[in-house]
């Protein structure tokens, strides 16, 4: 059988290869799935989907209209896709319940310590030979506090490199995570532990509960030289609160992998275009603020390990199993933890 991939990018496209060769064929395409790239799926039964693609009701009519009876989603989460248009049209939807939490948790270090130590403005400077040291002083890490909001795997992973660095740990999170109680994390409520953070990192998924988790009551309630880090979705943070609060000359520096208005952006090259998100181009003035696009969990680990389950997901699908993985079932059904109350 041949798949259709989109929003393959260019690294990720010979691992995808290489996972399906033998198995089936895949055809990869580096374009998103949206309303206007939807026909290109006709005929396929398979189609494999980016976490930026857009799969709203209109886009999985015209893919079910064309043929498409699968969708296997090349990510954890699932937000941009509507699950219960999909099991009214009967399509099965399958995602990667899992990958590398090393990955993200690492590279949310990489932000921190390049906001703390100012690493990307250093390097700028060096480049013109500018060797000062103004505007480039950071603080030890050791002693502070590191506040994990969600401590599932990939905050887990986050909080073992905070208690390396000899951090004092909160965390907040709907259950406790007793890895993370053994390392010393206290778990306390969000308003004191953003009230009590140096450094803030959000490991929570997109719900509807956790939209604007951080808006501007929750920024006030930071310390003025508090840093945010959120690798995990843009939702989670009110950019234009976030805009606000960093006009008004308040936080030490903010790393952001993600952002709530990235489809149609993150994953393209806009150099030679006029970028017409206000909002994103002032939080880009910032000298304070770092910017990457959605690269967290990029690493040839975890993208193998998303390409080997995306294999195994079609596979069960082809086989009638159920697999661990499943948000739609062949059925039309939405499975228990996937409702639409769980969101993401």
């Amino acid at each position: 059988m041949e798949i259709l991939a989109f929003g393959v990018q260019a690294d990720e496209r010979p691992l995808l290869e290489r996972a399906f060769d033998g198995h089936h064929q895949i055809r990869c395409l580096d374009v998103s799935l949206n309303r206007d790239t939807a026909p290109l799926a006709a005929g396929y039964e398979i189609v494999s989907t980016a976490v930026n693609d857009e799969l709203h009701a209109e886009v999985l009519q015209e893919l079910a209209v064309g043929g498409t009876k699968m969708l296997a989603q090349r990510s954890t989460g699932y937000n941009n896709i509507d699950l219960r248009a999909a099991a009214d049209l009967g399509l099965t939807v399958a995602r990667v319940s899992a990958y590398s939490p090393y990955s993200v948790a690492e590279f949310a270090w990489g932000l921190a310590m390049a906001v703390n130590r100012r690493l990307v403005r250093a390097a700028h400077r060096t480049r013109d030979f500018d060797f000062r040291l103004d505007g480039l002083m950071g603080r030890d890490l050791r002693g502070r506090t590191v506040g994990v909001v969600g401590t599932g795997r990939i905050g887990e992973a986050f909080t073992r490199i905070a208690h390396g660095f000899g951090m004092r740990l909160l965390g907040w999170d709907a259950a406790e995570n007793p890895a993370c109680t053994e390392l010393g994390m206290e778990y306390v409520g969000l308003d004191r532990l953003l009230a009590e953070s140096d450094l803030v990192s959000l490991h929570v998924p997109l719900l509807e509960s956790t939209r604007h988790l951080i808006d501007g009551p929750a920024l006030a309630a930071m310390k003025d030289d508090a840093i945010l880090i959120n690798s995990s979705r843009g939702g989670l943070v009110d950019t234009a609160a976030l805009v606000d609060v960093l006009k008004a000359g308040r936080l030490r520096g903010v790393g952001l992998d993600v952002y709530e208005e990235e489809a149609g952006l993150f994953f393209f090259d806009k150099s030679l275009e006029v970028v017409e998100d206000d909002t994103l181009a002032r939080l880009m003035t910032f000298g304070n603020v770092l910017v990457t696009s959605h690269q967290a969990y990029f690493t040839e680990d975890a993208v193998g390990q998303i390409v080997d389950t995306t294999l195994a997901n079609a596979e069960d699908y082809l086989a009638g199993r159920a697999g661990e993985n499943l948000l739609v079932t062949p059925e039309g059904r939405l499975t228990p933890e996937r409702q639409p109350a769980a969101g993401r």
